[in-house]
């Protein structure tokens, strides 16, 4: 067994995986960010109650570069304290067992490569939509993380004014509609024109998104994963539309696109770190 961690700037979640499933779950609200102590201590706390003798290792996915090598990890999104922090080395010293760190949507990748609906393909791109935009890569059967683990930051491409991220992620929603992709949603979903626009126009900054993605990697799929993925039904058209001026027509016709249908898939990604 394996436990997964997901560190986020909001959550920590934490569960026992076994043959790819989450059999025992321990999740809290990340407090006291600013402290660097502190937030080491609450990581701890919630991983500690998941170890038992069976547990062999600890894979955990956050949402930052890691030396993949050293387990440390650089800048974490949304956790101000932590610059630099040596989190292998702590965990290790803290559980006596292997541990093994990642970025937390490369975990995602692996998580719909061994469990989800990109198993049946050798190369394919992950996109996870939310706070922010990332992807990761899977290329013959291995992920791809780049000499720094950076490869896949999508996001930080410049774009019209700005970046990908902006256009693409829960950003869009907030500054162009002063609106969040969950309520844009709720109101799509009640039949409100005003946000069925709204979803037509990111479906239409997605499409270029996944245009670069296939110019750079040329994938079988892509498979999009995050909370605004849920909303696929109502931005997959104008998406597909703006794709349609692919200078490659017959490779926009091959390509999957996908979304993921794996519960727990930030755990399940974090514990395949161990495979």
């Amino acid at each position: 067994m394996i436990i997964g961690v997901d560190l986020g700037g909001t959550n920590i979640r934490a569960g026992v995986v076994n043959d790819g499933v989450v059999i025992s779950l321990n999740q809290a609200l990340l407090n006291d960010k600013e402290s660097l102590q502190k937030t080491i201590a609450q990581l701890i706390s919630v991983i500690a109650p998941l170890i038992t003798p069976d547990v062999k290792g600890i894979g955990v996915g956050v949402p930052s570069v890691v030396d993949v090598v050293n387990g440390i990890v650089f800048d974490v999104v949304n956790i101000p304290s932590w610059k630099k922090v040596e989190l292998r080395k702590i965990l290790e010293a803290e559980f006596n067992i292997p541990v093994t760190i990642n970025n937390d949507v490369n975990c995602f990748a692996l998580a719909e490569h061994f469990y989800g609906e990109a198993k049946s393909f050798s190369s394919f791109v992950a996109l996870a939509l939310g706070t922010g935009i990332g992807a990761g890569i899977i290329i013959n059967n291995s992920l791809y993380t780049g000499c720094n683990c950076g490869a896949g930051e999508i996001g930080s491409l410049p774009y019209l004014d700005k970046n990908f991220e902006s256009y693409t992620s829960s950003l869009f929603f907030e500054s162009a509609y002063s609106t969040t992709a969950l309520k844009a949603h709720e109101a799509a979903l009640a039949g409100d024109k005003n946000a069925l626009e709204i979803w037509s126009q990111y479906g239409l900054h997605l499409g270029n998104v996944i245009k670069a993605v296939v110019y750079t990697f040329d994938p079988e799929a892509v498979v999009l994963g995050g909370s605004i993925a849920k909303a696929y039904s109502f931005f997959e058209k104008s998406m597909k539309k703006s794709m349609a001026d692919f200078q490659f027509p017959e490779t926009i016709l091959n390509l999957k696109v996908i979304t993921t249908k794996v519960e727990n898939i930030a755990l399940l990604g974090a514990a395949s770190l161990l495979r």
